[in-house]
């Protein structure tokens, strides 16, 4: 069983590699190995066609998520919860209060603490994750992924930092679509910067399930995307179709940049699929889309967040650096409408994928090495529940 879960990774990471070494005369992109990325190349410019041909792509995901009972959802039973008499724990206040001091900091670039500043980014984060938890504690009468997971918690940290790495490597392959302008220029030796980014690629994976049980908290979103199409791709296609693309977006970056969020999501699948492993594309073979559709939501909210607090750590003035974990994009085509933000408008739809990716990474890595992955933290029962209608038509 594990070799068939390994040799397709292998193939994710050898295919670009070997591409690699046909198309460029060094036989490697340029910047490739420099950690973390710093090179931008220069891009091509705006087009119409092809920014229309992925708004189109856009209004339809969007349209599904919106409005799922025109994509032939019904709609499930909306499951009635326990009222909830629990109240906000402590690491919801402790997790605020970390949280808002670290982005005072790194916002206001207050200088009385020194290069404290430079390490803003990943307690920011970790006090975002404990903010959230705790209101998923609230919601869930006394139950949340902390709470009664601590130890998963702490393993999907270390999943993180490695299924972050994973996908930072793809990014060398289409010449740098995002990179760290920051990262030399706070006078840390290699080993510093190293360990401060992977300290910081810690909270990807924690942050999106807490995201994920904060969402199924709501009845009604669960069971609006129940009852939907049925699709059942087949495992080996993708791990074909994956390869191919992955393949041809070393040969073609700026063309098939957007493979970066596409090729290593269906090479999991697939993976997880023909190993008959349990995740969110086996309820979509049974009509019901909502792990899925939840989890991408999941991600597109804390996308706003990942963006925002980014965005104001170096703007509107760029000096003095406070977060060398800054990232700015390099994206061909579509790279125009920023709203407060690095990422171009449409970009904030790669999300959506990149959260199933990331659940999926989880749960390849607990079959890998043998931890739990039920990430779905169920409430506390009470004798009282909340009044709920009794089914939900994609409403």
């Amino acid at each position: 069983m594990k070799w068939k879960l390994l040799w397709p990774v292998i193939l994710t990471l050898l295919v670009p590699l070997a591409v690699s070494y046909f198309v460029y005369p060094n036989h490697l992109p340029p910047g490739f190995g420099e950690f973390p990325p710093t090179y931008a190349g220069e891009v091509p410019g705006f087009s119409l066609p092809y920014f229309l041909t992925m708004l189109a792509g856009v209004i339809y995901i969007g349209g599904l998520i919106l409005v799922p009972q025109y994509f032939g959802f019904k709609g499930g039973e909306v499951k009635p919860r326990p009222v909830s008499h629990a109240n906000l724990p402590w690491w919801f206040w402790v997790g605020g209060a970390v949280m808002g001091f670290f982005w005072w900091l790194m916002w206001t670039r207050e200088t009385p603490f020194g290069d404290l500043v430079l390490w803003s980014f990943t307690p920011l984060w970790w006090g975002f994750i404990f903010f959230l938890d705790g209101i998923v504690y609230k919601r869930n009468n006394g139950a949340s992924f902390f709470s009664e997971k601590p130890g998963l918690m702490f393993i999907s940290a270390i999943v993180s930092i490695g299924g972050w790495a994973y996908f930072e490597f793809y990014d060398y392959f289409v010449l740098g679509n995002w990179y760290y302008p920051n990262a030399n220029k706070v006078g840390w030796d290699q080993m510093t910067i190293t360990i401060e980014f992977l300290i910081t690629y810690s909270t990807v994976t924690p942050v999106l399930l807490i995201w994920y049980n904060l969402l199924n908290t709501f009845p009604k979103m669960v069971a609006r995307y129940q009852n939907g199409p049925k699709w059942n791709p087949n495992p080996n296609t993708l791990l074909l179709l994956g390869a191919v693309a992955i393949g041809a977006m070393v040969v073609w970056p700026y063309e098939l940049f957007w493979v970066v969020w596409i090729g290593p999501y269906m090479i999991m699948t697939g993976i997880l699929l023909r190993c008959n492993i349990w995740n969110p594309f086996t309820e979509i073979g049974k009509g019901n889309w909502a792990p899925g559709v939840l989890i991408g939501v999941a991600s597109l909210l804390n996308g706003l967040f990942w963006e925002m607090w980014n965005y104001g750590s170096s703007n509107p003035n760029p000096e003095p650096i406070t977060n060398p974990n800054y990232w700015i994009y390099n994206i061909p085509y579509v790279d125009v409408i920023h709203i407060f933000s690095e990422m171009p408008l449409l970009g904030y739809f790669g999300y959506i994928p990149f959260g199933v990716l990331v659940w999926q990474v989880f749960i390849w890595c607990g079959k890998m090495f043998n931890f739990d992955t039920e990430i779905l933290i169920e409430p506390k029962p009470n004798e009282q529940t909340e009044e709920v209608a009794g089914s939900e038509q994609g409403a």
